[in-house]
This record gives C-alpha cells, structure tokens and sequence, in this order.
C-alpha cells in the first residue's frame, strides 16, 4: 500500500479539511523546534502533494491544541487560514517542551440509499441520525482518530505526555535531540498500550525535488518500539496507521487510527 493511501486514514479522521483532500500529506511546520531561551515561533499547516510546500489546501486548526511544559495550554496568536495555508504564532515563555497536536474523532459510512444509490458519509456523530437515512441498506460504519503533531523546546527538554487515546508516539529519545547519524528511537501506543507490528514511514522534506521518495520504513516490536538512523539533517515526515474494532462510537464496528508528525534532526 502506498503511503499516500495510507495517510487517507489521518484525512477521514480531520473530518473539517475537505473531502477531496484524500491522499495526500498533512502536516504541522514550526520555524524553529529547538530554542536556547523564550521567543516566538510561526507554525504553518497545511495538507499538500509535497511534504512542507504549500500546493494544496490549508489544514484545518480550529481543534489544534498547544501543551506547555506544565501541562497548561498556550494560546494560538495571529492565527490566518490562506488559500494554501494555515499560519499561527505561538509566544513560548517556559523552558521545556511544547507539544502541538491537532486531535479529531469522526466517523464514516457507505450505504444504499431507498433507491439502491450508492451513498458516503463524514461527519461527527451527533450529525449521524439527521443526514443517514435510518432504513440505509448495506450500511458500513468506521470510526476514525487522526493525530497531526509536531514538538518545540525551549531551553532544556522536558517529558511529552501521554494521553492514552487513540494512536500516538510515545518517545524514548526525546523528538526535540535528534542528531544526523546516530539512532532515534521511538514507541507507538494505542489507548495507552504499546502496538506491536505498526508500519512506520519517515520522508524526508523536500519530496518536490527528489525523483525517489527515499522512504524510512519501520515496524513496531512487542514494546511498541521501533529504532530509525537518519541519513540527513533535516525536517522529516512521520506516518503511521492502524486498525482494530474498539470504537468509542455505537454506530461503528471498525476503528481507524492515524498518525503524522513532523521532526527536525539536527546535523
């Protein structure tokens, strides 16, 4: 399966981008993720054909959510949403580790309608009874949970918190020290549990300009755990999915779960 496919999983969860945005990258782009003392930092997002170029359609923000070392939440600041572009500025005043993360449930559904007409659905679920009609036929109902994330640190690195919900990274080596040359590792949990035999995929930026995409891939072992040397100092791409049957919605029998994330590594 290609990665673009695959990352329809994160799309169907950000049920507020856009329906035609299936199959292509989104992604969460500071200026600067390592900092020596406070200052302010611009984040863009967008969903895009090429990783960290505006080519498409701006991500949807209104859900985005900012976590200061201290667990408080920090404030978005001269947020825009462009034709191509989300941008906001965040004033990072503490020492430690910010984690940006933009968090959606939803749910979709394929159906035949009264006259056997093949229908789709994406909304939230509250939106469910209203416009899918209660005597759909062949009704088929999935739940999906995407997390687009990225970290900044400002002095010294502190712990990222886990929520325990849903798929996410739970890092061993910190993702604000990641060095050129020398091995990351990193874990993924589902619902606070660690997922083994999860498929990995790391890119580079730049994928404009490379013929080859020169994918990183991974798999997850017991502990959740997977190790990644990077060839290149850089800003990377990271994308995982998963899959199993434990909704939190009653109309879905199937859970759809995604991943991506944004890293800097450092020559």
């Amino acid at each position: 399966m290609q990665l673009k496919t695959r990352i329809a999983a994160c799309l169907a969860a950000l049920c507020g981008t856009i329906g035609a945005a299936q199959a292509h990258n989104l992604w969460l782009l500071p200026s600067s993720t390592v900092l020596s003392k406070s200052e302010w930092v611009t984040v863009d997002a967008a969903v895009s054909n090429d990783l960290f170029f505006f080519n498409h359609v701006p991500l949807n923000i209104e859900r985005l959510a900012v976590t200061a070392p201290d667990g408080s939440a920090v404030a978005l600041e001269n947020v825009h949403r462009g034709k191509l572009r989300s941008v906001f500025d965040l004033n990072l005043a503490r020492p430690g580790t910010y984690q940006i993360a933009l968090v959606n449930s939803g749910l979709n559904a394929s159906y035949k309608d009264a006259s056997g007409q093949a229908r789709r659905w994406r909304g939230m679920p509250e939106k469910f009874a209203a416009e899918v009609p209660a005597n759909a036929q062949d009704l088929k109902v999935t739940q999906s949970q995407g997390r687009v994330e990225t970290f900044i640190t400002v002095g010294k690195p502190s712990a990222v918190r886990a929520t325990g919900q849903g798929l996410e990274l739970v890092p061993v080596t910190h993702p604000n020290d990641l060095v050129k040359g020398e091995q990351a590792t990193f874990a993924f949990h589902i619902d606070g549990r660690p997922a083994q035999g999860v498929e990995v995929v790391l890119l580079a930026g730049g994928t404009r300009y490379r013929d080859a995409k020169d994918e990183i891939k991974a798999v997850t072992d017991a502990q959740g755990r997977f190790s990644v040397t990077f060839p290149s100092a850089g800003m990377y791409w990271m994308e995982a999915q998963a899959q199993d049957g434990k909704t939190s919605m009653p109309q879905a029998k199937v859970r759809r779960l995604s991943y991506a994330g944004t890293f800097e590594v450092l020559p």
